[in-house]
């Protein structure tokens, strides 16, 4: 899929090109008026609708426990975790928009497959425990990533990242609340804790995408200083911060090959499933077919509140028209 800007003229298209260069170069932010390559827009409006899209989709393995919470207290902070979501998702489409591609468009290429979201929602929520591994494990990876987009080139997914970031932290924080809730608690509470990391761990580590060899956006993104942080190093940034906490909750990573390299000062760990990940990604993952359809659904329903909403907006311009 490819969005080009309006034609140029070559005299343009050398003054932009230009001016473009010298931005990135002064790690200055582009913003949507400025000239930029088609590839750039292309590549920006498909990782930040990529982004929009997981966290809209998202919402549905928690929101499956909003009704089971174990206290009215983990229910409301659930609530409100779900509900920031739809707000992350709602900015993120904004920034996207920016380009010049509408959120009709965009909803209409995830439904029909043209376009994805992370793979680790493709997996089952099975226990309370869950909750509490996606808070600390599946948001914790996301601010690992997010933070560093905070200083992404394009102005609009930047900003929009200072306000999701705060909030990411707060998820990430009830997360592992609710690991040391488990970890505190009885035999078997402990023994549900171990296994969400058991399943939960390996999804998270694969949020990270690829291995940079087999990456095929990391080497322009990074050029273009959309991506700031390669995925491999992302990846050993979550780990190194990651096992302390799960060794302080008394729990096992589930990696028999583990270690810590005194000379380098990193956690070392097995491989990853490579196959599982990219089968999840093209669609063959445990829920891929279940959570598009969801979506379907709900936007089909909801196609009402939207009819409505350009309605009322097109009355009340012509009342101000009429006034004027």
């Amino acid at each position: 899929l490819v969005w080009a800007s309006a034609e140029r003229s070559p005299v343009d298209t050398e003054a932009g090109a230009a001016r473009f260069d010298a931005l990135i170069e002064a790690d200055e932010k582009i913003e949507p008026r400025d000239w930029m390559p088609d590839g750039y827009r292309a590549t920006v409006i498909r990782q930040m609708a990529q982004h929009a899209h997981s966290e809209v989709i998202g919402m549905q393995p928690e929101a499956n426990w909003i009704t089971r919470a174990p206290t009215l207290l983990r229910k409301a902070i659930l609530m409100a975790k779900v509900q920031d979501e739809a707000g992350h998702g709602l900015y993120l489409y904004a920034a996207t928009e920016t380009l010049g591609v509408s959120r009709d468009e965009l909803n209409e290429l995830l439904h029909t497959g043209r376009q994805k979201y992370s793979s680790i929602f493709n997996y089952p929520t099975l226990s309370w425990a869950d909750i509490g591994a996606i808070g600390w494990l599946v948001d914790g990876a996301a601010i690992v990533n997010q933070i560093v987009l905070q200083r992404t080139s394009y102005g609009p997914y930047a900003r929009a990242m200072v306000k999701i970031c705060k909030e990411e932290s707060f998820h990430a924080r009830q997360g592992y609340s609710i690991m040391m809730a488990l970890a505190n608690g009885t035999e078997e509470q402990r023994a549900m804790a171990q296994d969400a990391i058991d399943r939960w761990w390996w999804p998270a580590l694969m949020m990270f995408g690829p291995h940079d060899s087999e990456s095929p956006h990391t080497e322009q993104s990074m050029a273009w200083k959309i991506k700031r942080i390669t995925n491999d190093d992302l990846r050993q940034m979550f780990i190194d911060q990651t096992v302390p906490q799960a060794h302080y909750l008394g729990c096992t990573i589930p990696d028999d090959d583990l270690v810590f390299n005194d000379e380098t000062g990193h956690w070392e760990i097995g491989e990853i499933d490579w196959e599982e990940f990219w089968s999840t990604i093209k669609g063959d993952g445990r829920l891929n077919r279940e959570r598009i359809s969801h979506k379907v659904a709900a936007w089909d329903d909801g196609a009402w509140v939207r009819d409505a909403a350009v309605a009322y907006a097109a009355k009340r311009r012509d009342r101000l028209q009429a006034s004027a």
